[in-house]
């Protein structure tokens, strides 16, 4: 089973994989909203997890 597929059977562990994966690229996109840092990772942070947990596999690949 991939990261993302545990993280889409809402496997908590993939999910903060994820999440620490991507840390880097949230936290440069976070500086370019405007609203407090925190919010604008919490909002990408919030996005990310819905865009993993829907059921559309059109972007994953075997």
């Amino acid at each position: 089973m991939t990261l993302l597929q545990a993280a889409k059977q809402n496997e908590d562990q993939a999910i903060l994989q994820l999440i620490d994966l991507y840390k880097d690229d949230i936290m440069k996109i976070s500086q370019y909203i405007y609203m407090p840092q925190e919010d604008a990772i919490s909002t990408i942070v919030l996005e990310f997890m819905e865009v993993i947990r829907e059921n559309n596999d059109t972007y994953e690949t075997d």
